[in-house]
């Protein structure tokens, strides 16, 4: 299915009449680090897309990927993941990847193995599904095909519970028409700040369906992306805040008490920075919280209930930057460096049954 997605993109340049300008190639060859021999059938995919493929017998592949920004993931069953950024900015993207095995991995999993739950799953798999999966609407419409793959954690030392994968989850997305194949690095729960994290590289995959169906899917695709970290990233790397019903405010203490600080002009106050030379914008704020407004629709029911005195009237959410500190946005809206900014509020409540592709197009008519 990898091969298929691949030859989807190559179709689309002949099918829509779109410019191959509009897209660019990453080649490159998978090795062993140990042996140096070429690796068949390794899983090579920009991660939070739809676009993979797999090498050949000499290790070679070759991606077809719309301009922007990506994570390229490169896994293989027994090794080690490897990830790149790669970029349509960048002049060379033929790369050179080397897989490690995992022993010294697994002989860290078997050292805490003596913590592992039995029956984890009975015990934590809807709490996993509520944290991972989320409980938007569309969670209900997905499901984990693969739950013997999930191994739980607890220590009762550090008061957290730690979830890992011997393989990648399988989820079927009924709602959006996605199967995703999310390899997960791992999932960690903190009882004592009751924060979860969670990392990994998704994999998305269309389903099959009528045409009737497939608007349907276009339809709460189109739902899901309204006021999502992708859509606000798209419209701050555009300069189309205003117009796509976003507003930034800064979040300010004051005698111990936080207070939002609105903003006369949105770009100045982010310092944005087009280079027109990489097609990237820069931005790196006055402030290092970041308080974003999506005014065209309410927060969901269900956020509201279990968030009391967050605001009701638009959905809210938060980017707190390292002091100093900025990051780059591509023009499909990948940004980075993703792990220097966390994100709180509303946007926490948009979890994996809401996620969609780079290669979402925001723009496609039904």
């Amino acid at each position: 299915m990898k091969h298929i997605c691949l030859l989807l993109v190559a179709a689309l340049f002949f099918k829509t009449g779109i410019s191959q300008q509009n897209y660019f190639t990453v080649a490159g060859q998978v090795l062993n680090e140990e042996t140096r021999l070429p690796m068949q059938g390794a899983s090579v995919f920009a991660q939070n897309t739809t676009l993979g493929t797999a090498t050949d017998a000499s290790g070679n592949f070759k991606l077809y990927l719309p301009n922007g920004g990506y994570d390229i993931a490169i896994t293989f069953t027994g090794f080690t993941t490897e990830t790149k950024r790669v970029s349509s900015a960048d002049g060379n993207n033929n790369l050179e990847i080397f897989l490690k095995q995992k022993e010294k991995e697994m002989a860290e999993v078997s050292i805490v193995s003596t913590s592992e739950v039995k029956d984890g799953w009975d015990k934590y798999g809807t709490f996993f599904i509520d944290n991972f999966i989320g409980k938007t609407d569309n969670s209900s419409q997905c499901r984990i095909l693969n739950p013997e793959a999930l191994k739980f954690y607890f220590s009762k030392k550090r008061n957290r519970l730690k979830i890992l994968s011997t393989e990648p989850v399988l989820i079927e997305n009924k709602a959006l028409g996605y199967n995703i194949r999310y390899a997960l690095d791992s999932f960690t729960y903190e009882y004592n700040t009751d924060i979860s994290f969670f990392t990994g590289s998704p994999l998305f995959e269309e389903q099959a369906a009528d045409s009737l169906q497939q608007k349907k899917w276009e339809l709460a695709r189109q739902e899901a992306y309204k006021g999502s970290l992708l859509h606000f990233m798209r419209s701050l790397y555009n300069k189309q805040l205003k117009e796509e019903d976003f507003e930034v405010q800064f979040i300010v203490k004051q005698n111990d008490k936080e207070r939002a600080l609105p903003l006369r002009n949105f770009y100045a106050a982010l310092n944005y920075n087009m280079d027109d030379s990489s097609h990237t914008v820069e931005i790196k704020p006055n402030q290092t919280e970041v308080g974003i407004l999506y005014k065209k629709e309410k927060p969901a029911a269900g956020f509201i209930n279990s968030h009391p005195g967050e605001p009701v009237d638009f959905q809210f959410s938060v980017l707190s930057f390292l002091p100093h500190n900025s990051i780059i946005i591509e023009q499909n809206g990948y940004y980075y460096e993703q792990n220097e900014i966390a994100i709180s509020a509303y946007w926490t409540w948009d979890k994996v049954a809401n996620l969609l592709p780079y290669d979402f197009n925001e723009k496609k008519t039904l």
